[in-house]
């Protein structure tokens, strides 16, 4: 950080960004410069055959060739270890040293394409020097092939723009010749990410609400990464650093400072109920996704048990519609449901962007007909996803600033004009009248539950919601008061996505350049230190996250829109919010749908994934306990749907045999 420049335009890779390449080249140069050393020694008096000299010689100056690339690797991981990230002045010469590994390619070049060529002809020497310089040959070859791949990777298209404010700032220009320098670069990054996102997302079509999503999703990146000169390893360092530190706030917390009380008797008994509603709806939310989650849970016995099912032809007498692989689908949703075919209404696994697949059936436990919409399984889902802007909500009741996430909001219209106007649910109520409504999903299939719940609470007044691990950029904030009196969302532990809004991400982007700024450790020892810490953990007060007052003064350019951090770069700096992503118009704060019951684990029970053996408490939360991204291993683990259902199974189970009154607290 910043990006390299390197022939006149930026690089999307830093100059602190080539120890761990270097060694790995360095260890693979040296081994090869040994072996063909030792090849050369013991076997140079067997080459007096036919081409035995051109052999001699292409050993020859392959080792001193060798000999030149290993000083020149070498040097470069000894000037990329110096510094900070944000403190590149001691590696300005790795741009001549780049230079200089890149001019030694060409002879390489030659060499590895005159070995080729040699051994082509067939020489007629030993046996063991020819193999060794096949393999000599195969050797050069993949790594100019792994060298160019690089190249590619590392190429930033927006480079030739942004090089000449790499290394000096925008701090020279005026206001007005600042604002058309990202505003130009603002309209070059989101064509750059159309293209990249239409290329990764070929295969699903170009009807007109892919191209509004692929134009929604490519001006969300290149505004969020618009105002910043970050590369991919700062982010990665930045993150291990934001763990350490919450870790270590979270260790020196007191107590005292963690508000609680004791809950009231009718909120544990509303709690219990709340918490039993979940794990029943949990399972509808889980049958949405059909059978790759129901395979995913049982990877042993879930083919044999739904293989008589994916044989059967059971679609032309129920109302099962689009997709592949439908009566799999049919058969997981039965085993996970433990429903009989007469009890489902509706089934559509048809998948577009804006529109998902969803299910309604007729629950007799409970009374009720849930519709269950699934979460994000496909690209399309994805963009729904990304399709991060706020929208206005057309509603019939009394509440004001009805704003919502623009892609969920219409992949909730979809399912109210199915479940509406086609007639579904009417279909659904003519068979049992009494019964309420309960609509529930996970994921990306909960904020679009809670939208259509919302949607259809004037013609349902008794509509009930559960969603599950519901993204926070959902509601504004009327509306997410208004949801309070029918819908209910779940939460476990450190899960990203219920704490995952546009907000957020500018929040998190802030904390990750103040962190990286204020560290005083090079980059490869804060992620060598970071990896170490999320595999087997560690004292996090150990890892330095802030710089001395003595070398603060040795900061240069870290960033290209925040280049104010120059001047302000104390701890105690705050960094301004002037951030495009800062928009109330089209990025306005959302937040989480209805009341909120918090999963947490207590203790630490493993790293990763879900332990037999972890103990967790429930309790109804603030939104506000979700307004901060939390990093961890289990950020994303806690989002999938069977740790959910366990962590939910054994949170009830714990309960019933406790009658209720432990594990229970009000924030």
């Amino acid at each position: 950080m910043p990006g390299m420049v390197l022939f006149g335009r930026r690089w999307a890779i830093a100059s602190d960004d080539l120890v761990f390449p270097g060694f790995f080249e360095l260890f693979l140069r040296v081994l090869w410069w040994i072996g063909i050393l030792t090849l050369y020694l013991m076997h140079r008096g067997k080459l007096d055959c036919a081409g035995g000299v051109l052999l001699s010689s292409y050993m020859i100056v392959l080792i001193v060739l060798l000999a030149f690339v290993i000083c020149n690797v070498l040097a470069i991981v000894c000037v990329s270890m110096k510094g900070t990230i944000c403190n590149p002045g001691p590696r300005k010469s790795m741009s001549k040293l780049l230079y200089i590994r890149l001019a030694l390619f060409l002879p390489e070049m030659v060499w590895a394409s005159l070995g080729a060529a040699w051994v082509a002809e067939g020489v007629q020497c030993d046996k063991t020097v020819v193999n060794g310089i096949i393999a000599t040959v195969i050797v050069s070859w993949i790594i100019i092939v792994a060298t160019l791949v690089t190249i590619i990777i590392v190429f930033d298209p927006l480079g030739g723009k942004m090089s000449p404010y790499s290394s000096a700032g925008p701090s020279h220009l005026d206001s007005h010749e600042s604002s058309q320098l990202f505003n130009g670069l603002k309209t070059a990054a989101t064509s750059v990410w159309e293209t990249r996102i239409k290329f990764l997302c070929c295969c699903i079509g170009q009807d007109d609400h892919t191209r509004v999503a692929f134009s929604s999703t490519a001006e969300l990146f290149s505004t969020y990464f618009s105002d910043t000169d970050l590369v991919p390893s700062d982010i990665a360092a930045g993150l291990a650093l934001l763990h350490q530190q919450q870790d270590n706030i979270s260790n020196n917390q007191e107590p005292a400072e963690v508000i609680t009380h004791s809950p009231e008797p009718s909120q544990e008994a509303d709690l219990d109920a709340e918490l039993e509603n979940c794990r029943h709806y949990m399972q509808f939310a889980a049958a949405a996704y059909g059978w790759p989650l129901y395979i995913y849970r049982n990877p042993f016995t879930g083919l044999c048990r739904i293989g008589g099912d994916c044989c059967r032809n059971r679609t032309t007498d129920y109302d099962l519609v689009g997709g592949d692989q439908l009566n799999c689908h049919l058969g997981s949703i039965l085993q996970t449901t433990k429903l009989q075919y007469r009890d489902f209404i509706h089934i559509s696994f048809h998948d577009k962007v804006y529109e998902l697949p969803f299910l309604v059936a007729l629950d007799h436990r409970k009374e009720s007909v849930v519709v269950a919409v699934r979460g994000t399984m496909s690209l399309q889902d994805i963009l729904t996803d990304l399709s991060a802007e706020s929208e206005t909500l057309d509603l019939e009741c009394e509440v004001e600033d009805c704003l919502a996430h623009k892609g969920i909001s219409q992949a909730a219209r979809y399912i109210y004009r199915r479940l509406n106007d086609d007639g579904i649910l009417s279909q659904a109520f003519s068979v049992v009248p009494e019964y309420r409504l309960v609509i529930v999903g996970h994921s990306l299939g909960a904020g679009a539950a809670a939208l259509v719940a919302i949607m259809l609470r004037n013609v349902y007044p008794q509509v009930r919601c559960y969603a599950f691990s519901p993204p926070r950029g959902l509601l504004s904030k009327s509306l997410h008061e208004y949801s309070k009196n029918f819908i209910v969302s779940l939460v476990l532990g450190k899960d990203v996505i219920p704490r995952l809004s546009v907000t957020n991400l500018e929040d998190l982007k802030k904390r990750i350049l103040r962190v990286i700024a204020h560290c005083n450790e090079p980059k490869y020892k804060i992620l060598l230190q970071g990896c170490w810490y999320e595999l087997f953990g560690g004292n996090p007060s150990n890892f330095p996250t802030e710089l001395e007052g003595a070398n603060q003064g040795d900061l240069t350019q870290p960033l290209l829109g925040e280049q104010t951090l120059l001047t302000h770069c104390s701890p105690a700096y705050s960094f301004s919010s002037d951030s495009p992503l800062d928009s109330p118009h089209k990025y306005p704060p959302l937040y989480p749908p209805g009341r909120i019951i918090h999963l947490e684990e207590e203790g630490s029970s493993g790293r990763f994934g879900y332990c037999s053996t972890a103990q967790y408490s429930a309790k109804w939360s603030h939104e506000a306990q979700f307004s901060k991204i939390l990093i961890g291993p289990k950020m994303l683990t806690d989002h999938m749907p069977d740790i959910l259902m366990r962590a939910l199974d054994r949170v009830v189970s714990d309960r019933v045999a406790h009658g209720g009154a432990s594990n229970v607290d009000v924030v």
